[in-house]
């Protein structure tokens, strides 16, 4: 499973979904135009000290991020695509089938994912219920909600957590988020 933010704007909200990323062991994908740079100390901070467990890659556009996911399983992209939509969809979270390979695409904060994605793949719409008159939930609450449900109802195992914290080899060290991207990437 991997999770997707298609241009997010806001640096804590990605910096959220790194921390959740580097918990989970799944790799992040964000693809540009970024609202922020990698360098940013927003964005850093709300990864705290666990940028040295993330799996960060950064896509010039959505067609080199599906080129790079499709790669990732055998699959087809269309059958693995999860789109999270506050503008309604196939299903609720709560009702969602997710599998193994599921891609989990979250939009940005200020418009979400773009319609014609949305209306290319109908069926592969994910919502999460809010009541009328709300218009979406916190872009980082949504990724973590969905990311844990999607694993949960793909019969996937979460970490095992009994209470206690071990700091990682290299918390002491200063990594930045622009050091942790890997594969493809832009310029």
């Amino acid at each position: 499973m991997e999770i997707v933010l298609l241009a997010p704007e806001i640096p804590h909200n990605s910096g959220c979904a790194a921390r959740l990323a580097a918990a989970l062991g799944l790799r992040l994908h964000l693809v540009e135009p970024l609202g922020f740079s990698l360098e940013d100390r927003y964005l850093k901070r709300a990864g705290l000290d666990y940028w040295p467990l993330v799996d960060l890659a950064v896509h010039g556009d959505w067609s080199q991020a599906m080129e790079v996911l499709g790669q990732s399983s055998p699959l087809p992209m269309e059958e693995r695509l999860r789109l999270f939509t506050a503008r309604g969809g196939a299903s609720s979270l709560f009702e969602t089938a997710f599998g193994v390979d599921d891609v989990l695409v979250f939009g940005c904060e200020s418009s979400g994912l773009p319609a014609e994605l949305l209306a290319k793949y109908p069926q592969r719409r994910v919502y999460i219920p809010i009541k009328s008159g709300v218009r979406s939930l916190n872009l980082a609450n949504v990724v973590c909600l969905g990311t844990y449900t999607a694993l949960v109802r793909a019969g996937l195992p979460l970490p095992q957590n009994d209470g206690t914290y071990e700091p990682h080899p290299r918390r002491a060290e200063d990594v930045w988020p622009a050091s942790r991207v890997v594969g493809e990437s832009s310029p």
